[in-house]
C-alpha cells in the first residue's frame, strides 16, 4: 500500500506538504499541488477515509435498509441509489431486514454505529404507532427518508413512494373496461400501507363503475409466489371462479396464474390476471403479465434527491411518483360465459 511517506520520500518534501496538497490546503503553491497529485495517481495512492473521517468528522458513509435483494423491486431501486451516492462520493452500506421489526432495528444500529451521515430505511412495516428505533433516529436528527410509504411509527420522517392508488384504480379500470364484473382481488400483507392502497384503488374504480367490493372475491394472499398458487387454489375449492384476478404484486400473479393453469383455466381466455409491479419475470413470463411499471430507477434517484437535500439542511418535500400500466397477454375481454375447470 502506498502511504504519505513513500510519496513525499519520492518528491523529496516533507510527509505535512503532502498531506496539505491531497487535501487543497491554502498554503501549498497550485504548481506543487498538481506535481503531488500527479505522483499520487501515478503511484497509486489511495485515501484512508476512515483516517480522513476522524479528522474531518465527516464519513462519506450513508446507510440502506430494505427487505432483502431477493425481491426484485429493490434491484433497481438499489441501483440508482448507488450510481447517485458513487457520483457525489459517497459509500453506501447495504443492510436486510428480511421484513423483521427486531432485525431493522440492528441494522439501524450498527449503520448509526459505523457514523453513517444520512439513512434511506423500506420499512417494516407493523401497525404499531411508534417505535423506539425511529424515535431515537428523530431525537437525533439524522437525516432519514423513507423509501415507501409512511405508517404511524415513520410519520415524522420525509418519504418518496408509488402513487398505488392511482395505479391500481388504472388496472382495475382497465379490467372493466374489458367488460369484467366479476374481479376478485388477492391482497398483500394487511399491515402494509402499499396493500392498503392497491386495495382502494381497485375500490374506487369499482365504485365509479357502480359496482360494490364482493367481499367472497377478496382474498389474502401475501407477497410470494407460493401465496399466489395458495390463494388461487383457496379461490377455486371455494367456487368462486372470477372472469379477471386482480393481484397485489407480480410475484403473487405469477403464482396465481401457475395454479390456474394447472388447474385446467385457460389465461386469458378464461380469466384475465393483472399483477402489479413490472418485475423482470413479468415480462418473460409464460403469460406475459400485465402490470403496473412501478418507477424504480426513479424512486431510487429520488430518494438520493430528498436525503442530500436534507443533508444540506434544506426542507425537501415528499414526493409521490406515478405508475404506468403495461398491458400484456394476461388480459384479454370478459368471456360470455364461465368455463369450468377441464
Amino acid at each position: 500500500m502506498v502511504r504519505l511517506k513513500d510519496i513525499a520520500l519520492q518528491a523529496g518534501v516533507s510527509v505535512m506538504t503532502v498531506s496539505k496538497a491531497l487535501r487543497d490546503a491554502p498554503d501549498v503553491s497550485a504548481a506543487t499541488k498538481v506535481r503531488l497529485r500527479g505522483l499520487a495517481q501515478q503511484l497509486g495512492y489511495v485515501p484512508d477515509s476512515a483516517a480522513q473521517g476522524l479528522r474531518t468528522r465527516s464519513t462519506r458513509l450513508l446507510g440502506l435498509v430494505v427487505s432483502s435483494l431477493t425481491n426484485p423491486i429493490f434491484a433497481r431501486i438499489v441501483l440508482a441509489i448507488e450510481e447517485r451516492a458513487h457520483e457525489l462520493g459517497y459509500d453506501l452500506i447495504l443492510t436486510h431486514t428480511h421484513n423483521k421489526s427486531e432485525r431493522e432495528a440492528a441494522c439501524i444500529q450498527k449503520l448509526l454505529a459505523r457514523r453513517v451521515e444520512g439513512l434511506i430505511i423500506s420499512p417494516v412495516y407493523r401497525l404499531a404507532t411508534e417505535d423506539r428505533i425511529y424515535r431515537e433516529l428523530e431525537a437525533n436528527g439524522t437525516p432519514t427518508v423513507i423509501l415507501g410509504h409512511t405508517a404511524p411509527f415513520c410519520s415524522s420522517f420525509i418519504n418518496v413512494e408509488c402513487d398505488d392508488i392511482a395505479a391500481s384504480h388504472a388496472a382495475t379500470k382497465h379490467l372493466l373496461d374489458l367488460g369484467h364484473r366479476q374481479i376478485a382481488f388477492f391482497a398483500g400483507p394487511p399491515v402494509t400501507p402499499w396493500t392498503r392502497e392497491r386495495f382502494e384503488g381497485y375500490r374506487r374504480a369499482l365504485r365509479e363503475a357502480n359496482l360494490d367490493v364482493d367481499d367472497r372475491f377478496v382474498f389474502q394472499a401475501g407477497r410470494t409466489i407460493e401465496d399466489g398458487a395458495k390463494a388461487a387454489l383457496q379461490m377455486i375449492n371455494e367456487g368462486v371462479v372470477p372472469t379477471a384476478i386482480q393481484c397485489v404484486n407480480d410475484m403473487v400473479a405469477v403464482g396465481a396464474v401457475e395454479t390456474l393453469l394447472q388447474q385446467g383455466y385457460r389465461v386469458p381466455e378464461d380469466i384475465s390476471v393483472v399483477g402489479f409491479g413490472n418485475i423482470l419475470l413479468s415480462e418473460h413470463f409464460r403469460v406475459p403479465l400485465t402490470t403496473v411499471r412501478q418507477p424504480k430507477f426513479h424512486l431510487g434517484q429520488a430518494a438520493m434527491e430528498l436525503l442530500m437535500q436534507l443533508l444540506r439542511d434544506e426542507n425537501p418535500e415528499a414526493r409521490r411518483i406515478p405508475a404506468e400500466l403495461i398491458v400484456r397477454d394476461s388480459t384479454a375481454r370478459a368471456p360470455v360465459g364461465k368455463k369450468s375447470a377441464s
